[in-house]
């Protein structure tokens, strides 16, 4: 196992090194001045001349890069251009929004994709799993905005005034406010990795809330993801009940499952202990992917919604040509995402004992 986990971080450094060779081309291809961006088309071009120097645009690709490497060596990601904020900060304040969405969003698909995916494979050809599948295909095809926009409109205007009401945008309701842990912790004192981190908390709603103890706060922020976390994980939960549906179905065909019913164990314990564990591995990668594919952020859920997270200030940086932070943004999701498929990689052992012999 442990020749396994070392193998997996070997490959670590070689994904995010190329992921950051490609965004740091990328975006510079671009079109598009970030001086007129910013400065609007009536700078001169000593004004634009003196933007480039300052923020080292003049030089070659070659040594812009290997500045920028340099420097993220130190645990800087450099300053915004747009807001000349350090690039750390603007992420520990818009990463928590995109993390706890896509976290609820990948429960909810995951447990209900699950049990559908069971119930259509044990169900087989009936009109149950007609109709769950057809639900499934439905899901997939359904588009965010939406199905988004329809929820909103039907929990806050149709069951409006009524005990199902839930909130159609925002993080908190008016007068809900989180503690700011920087008062305690001294953050101005912080710097590096240990300042992001209190940051990123700070601005959790759901980890200052379980810290501080403030319930009341932890409950509005909850019920303030339910529609967003139902909008962008539908998708993800039809594709996750058709990979449980299909998984289940070839492994109750083998000859293991049929020694169990052999052997007089009853249907709930051949497919909870014996069938669904072994169908697990293609479910858990699925859910993986699904995972990473959130955290790249839901620019139109975020969007509609009125949520401060990592898409929508994504897209503002693409439009200014803010590179400092579509760099510094896009490494945060590399990272997460190849931390992701470890722990994916890590549950194949549990799931699957013969891969750790491989």
């Amino acid at each position: 196992m442990l020749q396994y986990l070392a193998r997996r971080f070997l490959f670590f450094f070689p994904v995010i090194i190329g992921i950051l060779l490609i965004v740091f081309v990328i975006v510079r291809m671009i079109p598009g001045d970030p001086c007129y961006v910013m400065m609007g088309e009536k700078a001169t071009e000593e004004q634009c001349a003196e933007f480039n120097v300052r923020y080292g645009l003049n030089d070659n690709i070659i040594v812009q890069l290997g500045r920028y490497i340099g420097n993220l060596a130190t645990g800087d990601f450099g300053a915004s251009i747009r807001d000349k904020r350090p690039i750390g900060d603007v992420i520990a304040e818009r990463l928590p929004m995109t993390m706890e969405l896509a976290i609820l969003a990948v429960m909810f698909a995951s447990v209900f994709g699950i049990i559908l995916g069971v119930v259509a494979a044990l169900n087989r050809n009936s009109i149950i799993d007609v109709l769950t599948m057809l639900g499934a295909n439905i899901g997939v095809s359904m588009p965010v905005f939406w199905l988004g926009l329809l929820l909103a409109y039907f929990f806050a205007l149709v069951l409006k005034d009524t005990p199902f009401y839930i909130p159609p945008s925002g993080r908190l309701s008016a007068g809900v406010l989180l503690v700011h842990l920087d008062e305690y912790w001294k953050l101005g004192e912080l710097t590096g990795f240990p300042r992001f981190i209190v940051m990123f908390i700070s601005n959790s709603a759901i980890l200052n809330s379980l810290i501080t103890g403030n319930m009341e706060t932890l409950k509005d922020a909850l019920w303030h993801l339910i529609l967003p976390s139902v909008a962008v994980g539908t998708i993800s939960m039809a594709v996750i009940a058709r990979m449980t549906r299909s998984s289940l179905l070839e492994v109750l065909g083998q000859d293991f499952v049929r020694t169990a019913r052999a052997k007089g164990l009853i249907e709930r314990l051949v497919v909870s202990r014996h069938a669904l564990r072994n169908a697990l591995v293609p479910i858990v990668t699925v859910i993986g992917l699904q995972f990473g594919g959130l955290l790249s952020g839901a620019v139109l859920t975020e969007t509609i919604f009125s949520l401060p997270g990592m898409g929508s200030r994504m897209v503002e940086a693409i439009l200014t040509r803010d590179y400092p932070v579509v760099q510094g943004m896009t490494l945060v999701i590399a990272i997460i995402y190849v931390i992701t498929n470890l722990i994916v990689d890590i549950s194949y052992a549990y799931l699957d004992p013969r891969i750790r012999v491989d």
